[in-house]
């Protein structure tokens, strides 16, 4: 059983106030709280809420957000101004990003989505008095929520953007391909102080190795073949705003020593360029992969993981929080129809098969099926059979959303054409390409295969000879 954390014993006995219009709730949190050493005073209103806290009632408030009488978060200002040294715990059945960021910015101590765990609660009172100082947060509303559920999974998603928004802080988003990682790292710089600025995404898995540090800190005309024009990099473009570098696990390792460097120092060089420039942005990075795995084979800087691993945030997959399913299939329904296509609903049985699906490619899965239905489905409704009929004529969804592996490789080598701004790429493009496409393959073929180099030839279709071969030219180290 968990152990229920109790409440100082210096100073007497802590008053909680616990406000919330529901009896049932008022009832069991006030036995919990009592059983846990507190005394407990409560009330039902707003108004009742100010009146307690007016008399200098409580050390701690545990309130809801949706009264008879008015909005406990519109409410939460006046309390602190009057009282600032309270701490307040908000409770609400409104469980969205958008609660929990406006409580952390009224200067709410921390945020419990309805239904709680009794000991979860317990812990965040004795929390909230052994802390010295209300953590109150400077972020902005946006004026869109762009991450949707309301499971206990994305909660705690929703409460880490929340206190992580007025920081400065760097933070590690870690998911499965389509659970939204970008899409968090928008909502951290959209919600905080930087949100003027720009928003700038780097994905380190379509950019070629040599062109990595060009792509980051930018160059000066004639710093290398093709370089026909100083060009700025990403870190200069988000000077003052959020760089997002995405696929982190992909960035070879002499690009993560000169990343680390600017990390450390906060300034940078563009490639070419004597000139030293300060790096003020925010950082977010993200990876599919199992960086601790990277580190352990040598492929991941372990002074680099903790400089980008300071918040770490746990995306999870859909399959983890099926029961977001229908109100983000509803969404993207919408979001279709907005954009243009016909207006599409759901029956039962449609739901009920999309919450039986195993989703492999998560929510960006899900929303490519849900404009597929909207474009083609006959009728206004969606059934059963519509989508299983969907799901069977899907092609297998790749890393970056491409529908093909074919799709993946010409949207990454469009990304590296568009980098010489219309010149000509350096000779030998054809080997460059053909490099960086089958060092993953050598890399896979061994890991499956437990590094059997006979049985890894064997899966290529070629000899071991030629397969040695390869792993030496292209750098990638046997595992026998």
């Amino acid at each position: 059983m968990t152990a229920v954390p109790m409440p100082p014993e210096s100073g007497g006995t802590a008053t909680v106030i616990v406000a919330d219009d529901d009896a049932a709730i008022r009832t069991v949190v006030r036995r919990a709280l009592t059983r846990a050493g507190y005394q407990v005073r409560t009330t039902e209103t707003a108004a009742g809420l100010a009146r307690l806290v007016a008399d200098g009632v409580g050390e701690v408030v545990v309130s809801d957000v949706i009264f008879p009488d008015g909005n406990g978060l519109d409410g939460l200002a006046g309390l602190l101004a009057a009282r600032p040294g309270l701490k307040v715990i908000v409770i609400s059945a409104q469980n969205t990003l958008s609660t929990a960021v406006r409580a952390t910015e009224a200067g709410a101590f921390d945020y419990l989505p309805k239904p709680f765990d009794l000991d979860e609660l317990t812990r965040a009172v004795a929390s909230a008095l052994d802390a010295g100082t209300s953590a109150g947060g400077e972020a902005e509303l946006g004026d869109g929520m762009p991450l949707i559920g309301r499971s206990a999974a994305m909660q705690e998603v929703y409460r880490t953007i929340a206190r992580v928004v007025p920081t400065g802080l760097t933070v590690m988003v870690l998911g499965e391909s389509g659970t939204g990682k970008e899409l968090v790292a928008r909502a951290i710089h959209d919600l905080g102080p930087r949100a003027g600025r720009l928003f700038v995404a780097v994905n380190m898995a379509a950019i070629p190795r040599e062109l990595i540090e060009s792509e980051l800190f930018g160059h000066e005309r004639g710093a290398f073949t093709g370089a026909a024009a100083r060009a700025s990099g990403r870190f200069e473009q988000a000077e003052g705003g959020t760089l997002f570098l995405d696929e982190i696990g992909d960035m070879p390792l002499d690009a993560q020593t000169r990343l680390l460097r600017v990390l450390q120092s906060g300034e940078f060089t563009a490639v070419g360029s004597a000139r030293v420039q300060r790096a003020d942005v925010r950082i977010v990075a993200a990876t599919n992969q199992d960086l601790r795995r990277l580190i352990d084979a040598g492929r991941f800087r372990e002074d680099l993981y903790y400089r980008l691993n300071v918040v770490p945030l746990r995306l999870p997959p859909l399959r983890a929080r099926i029961e977001d399913v229908p109100v983000l299939a509803r969404h993207f329904l919408d979001r279709a129809a907005a954009e243009g296509l016909p207006r599409k609903a759901l029956d039962a049985d449609a739901v009920a098969a999309l919450q039986a699906h195993g989703w492999p490619g998560n929510v960006r899965e899900l929303e490519n099926l849900m404009r597929r239905l909207a474009a083609l489905t006959r009728g206004e409704t969606i059934g059963a059979a519509a989508i299983a009929d969907s799901l069977d004529a899907a092609p297998p969804v790749a890393a970056d959303g491409a529908a093909t592996l074919g799709e993946a490789v010409e949207h990454h080598l469009g990304r590296y054409l568009a980098a010489f701004a219309g010149s000509v790429p350096p000779d030998g493009w054809y080997d460059r390409v053909l490099a960086e496409v089958e060092a993953p393959l050598l890399r896979l073929s061994l890991a499956a295969t437990g590094g059997n180099q006979i049985r890894a030839a064997k899966l290529l279709g070629i000899n071991r000879n030629t397969l040695r071969k390869k792993l030496t030219e292209r750098g990638v180290a046997a595992r026998e």
